[in-house]
């Protein structure tokens, strides 16, 4: 037999091999790297939801104080909240820093919840208010927009609008 024909039949059969260990191989590496990354991209599941409530505010132009009334939905911890307040749009440049009793931007002595010696648990039927001080920009005018949001763990967990009277 020519040397042709001894060698032919062999080298066809492991070149047919090789090329399907090939792409099994590939598929394999393939899986294995898309399951890594998956693992790695997904992200950290949350423990609590935030709490949720409503609240409906309103604005004074005379005394320079805006009230919120909580309505309904789960008990907030002051202390766990980010109050903000913006007015026509416009942050105040001091934000209410709750709960507190001086405060840079403020008048002394915020009432309900908002004020360190109360509960700071603030549940529906409770008010909780503060003034603005002359120092604080922008200031409170008649038929001026007020939103007040309320922040917890950096989602907002109430928000109300209101008109200043």
């Amino acid at each position: 037999m020519p040397p042709s024909h001894a060698a032919g039949p062999t080298a066809r059969a492991d070149r047919a091999v090789s090329p399907a260990v090939g792409v099994v191989l590939l598929v394999v590496v393939t899986v294995a790297l898309a399951a890594t990354v998956g693992v790695g991209a997904v992200p950290d599941l949350p423990g609590d939801p935030p709490p949720a409530a409503h609240i409906d505010c309103r604005a004074d132009a005379g005394p320079d104080r805006v009230a919120c009334t909580h309505r309904g939905g789960d008990r907030l911890d002051t202390r766990d909240l980010r109050v903000h307040v913006a007015v026509d749009g416009d942050p105040l440049t001091h934000q209410p820093p709750v709960p507190f009793f001086a405060a840079r931007g403020f008048r002394a002595g915020p009432t309900g919840p908002f004020n360190p010696s109360s509960d700071p648990g603030w549940t529906a039927g409770e008010t909780a208010s503060f003034s603005i001080a002359a120092t604080n920009d922008p200031g409170l005018t008649p038929g001026a927009s007020v939103r007040v949001r309320l922040l917890a763990d950096g989602y907002t967990v109430a928000a109300a609008e209101t008109e200043v009277n």
